[in-house]
């Protein structure tokens, strides 16, 4: 029986989903997991052997965290998410399954896939430490609109076939965030981390809209001209989209992971809160709470 299952993960800690010899992925403790519940045949660190069927719908960069990454291979019945999770780190929770054809293939029957970026962006008239990050959100709607739709986007990526994508992107904000979302059947590599570099560039101002053109046109952008890869770090793997799956979250599953998650961004914005405090303190915008 072929089973896709949905994995969330924290990419931060992780050298992308891809398993290599000397790195920890997500790819490799997965296989580590399914080692230790008997599955796979035990391998010297992330060299563990895949189950009969095993693939994956995408491979995220070092640091890119997924909700809808998803994985599949022939299961026993009795592998749900959570006994999956029972082998696994709070960094990467199992939360939903689907039973599939034999042939289904994880990669090659995706349909669509859509990421989401959360830029730090503050709305144009900020002032004080975020003045400079301040952004247009007319200008990155505008962006986003000229590059959706079918273009070559050999300029945004470092691959050299595959290159010409149907797109769909847009943005909407939420406080100091733009939320990105794109959406094509596959992309390129770092594609969409360029993208969000071309549209941060355009609505702070940094670059002339032209940029856009000059990005999509046929002619090599050179290196020096072109526009590298915006962090990975909040650039989230949202969904993959297959014909006739469903997939059956199951609750305990999804519970854990929301609990994981939940103390992890508890976690992240208790660093935020110290590091503010020591930027508001040398900047001299502390607050004088403490003083008599």
């Amino acid at each position: 029986m072929i089973r896709a299952f949905r994995v969330a993960y924290d990419g931060r800690g992780y050298a992308g989903f891809q398993r290599q010899p000397h790195a920890e992925t997500v790819e490799g403790t997965l296989l580590a997991a399914l080692s230790r519940h008997g599955l796979v045949a035990r391998g010297d660190g992330p060299t563990h052997a895949t189950p009969p069927g095993y693939a994956a719908a995408g491979r995220t960069d070092a640091g890119v965290s997924a909700v809808a990454q998803t994985v599949a291979f022939e299961a026993p019945e009795w592998l749900t998410p959570r006994a999956f999770n029972g082998r696994l780190p709070g960094s990467i929770r199992v939360w939903a399954a689907a039973d599939v054809d034999p042939d289904f293939h994880a990669t090659h029957d995706a349909v669509r896939r859509t990421y989401r970026y959360f830029l730090y962006a503050p709305p144009t008239g900020s002032g004080g430490f975020e003045a400079e990050r301040a952004t247009d959100d007319d200008a990155v709607h505008e962006t986003l609109a000229r590059l959706s739709g079918e273009h070559d986007f050999h300029n945004l990526t470092s691959d050299d076939a595959g290159t010409v994508r149907e797109l769909r992107a847009s943005a909407i904000r939420e406080g100091d965030f733009l939320v990105i979302e794109a959406t094509a059947g596959g992309f390129p590599r770092a594609l969409v981390r360029r993208l969000v570099g071309t549209v941060e560039a355009v609505g702070r101002g940094t670059a002339s809209p032209d940029l856009v053109d000059r990005l999509l046109a046929d002619d090599p952008v050179p290196g020096e001209c072109g526009v590298g890869p915006a962090p990975a770090e909040p650039l989230v793997l949202w969904d993959v989209e297959y014909d006739g799956v469903g997939f059956e979250t199951d609750e305990e599953a999804a519970t854990s992971a929301v609990v994981a998650f939940g103390e992890r961004h508890r976690d992240a914005r208790r660093v935020a809160a110290a590091t503010g405090a020591i930027r508001n303190r040398i900047g001299g915008t502390d607050d004088e709470a403490f003083e008599d």
